[in-house]
């Protein structure tokens, strides 16, 4: 038996609407399960992942944007596609606001639908990162916004950890705290490096001046750049996709 290309959740009261699309998506080789409710969504998620969730925004019981909040919380990965025939913007807008993946409008073009799976899936094979700081909450901001644009984000807050998580898997891109507690950035980059050549680093410090010694030395030892706190949001994610592109078109 074929392995299905993805594993698709459906919710909707509409139970006529479930089955159409489920007949749709399994002749398209995705594995579907279907949900009439929030609660029961809620339930399935909490046996198994899925790779994608349509979730109509205007339901019983448990509206589309209380039940992605749910899941949210049980699986902060989850790509979620909301689905609506109404004019309900505010939930819309709230729903994107959460980290819900977009929106489609009923009657459903199933080749839309297709289309917005294809393209969920290949975010989800981004770049494998590995952010190093001493600091949660920078951790913490890192990871959450990387993992919102499909990239995979391990954390690690010393230089020890950061090596430990780098024998198990091969990273695409370091974030480095320069200034780490026991030993600093440079030696844990050098240490990865040795492990995995291929990885890029970026570095970051707070401290311009102070680390400035140990930048250069990163630099010269093939680091991709120095971002400098507080970090710019937009620059970081662009300086990511620049990288990954150019892996991409190297491998």
């Amino acid at each position: 038996m074929m392995e299905a290309k993805a594993n698709i959740l459906l919710v909707d009261d509409n139970v006529g609407l479930t089955k159409t699309m489920s007949f749709a998506l399994k002749r398209n080789g995705y594995a579907v399960t279907t949900a009439k409710d929030g609660r029961e969504a809620i339930a399935k998620v909490k046996e198994q992942p899925f790779d994608m969730i349509f979730m109509d925004i205007k339901m019983p019981l448990l509206g589309g944007v209380e039940t992605y909040k749910e899941i949210k919380k049980l699986r902060p990965e989850a790509v979620v596609m909301m689905m609506t025939a109404y004019a309900v913007e505010d939930l819309v807008v709230e729903a994107l606001r959460e980290g819900a993946y977009g929106i489609i409008y009923k009657p459903l073009d199933i080749e839309e639908v297709l289309a917005t799976i294809e393209e969920a899936i290949h975010a989800k094979k981004g770049a494998l990162i590995l952010v190093v700081d001493d600091d949660p909450g920078t951790c913490t901001t890192l990871k959450n916004i990387l993992a919102n644009k499909g990239y995979t984000v391990s954390t690690a807050h010393t230089g020890e950890e950061a090596i430990a998580i780098a024998k198990e898997h091969a990273h695409d891109i370091l974030f480095i705290d320069i200034k780490l507690p026991t030993i600093n950035g440079l030696e844990t980059y050098l240490a990865i490096k040795e492990r995995n050549p291929k990885a890029v680093a970026i570095m970051i410090t707070g401290y311009r001046q102070e680390m400035d010694a140990l930048v250069k030395q990163a630099i010269e030892n093939d680091a991709y750049t120095c971002l400098y706190k507080p970090l710019d949001m937009e620059e970081l994610l662009k300086l990511v996709n620049e990288i990954w592109v150019r892996k991409g078109k190297l491998e």
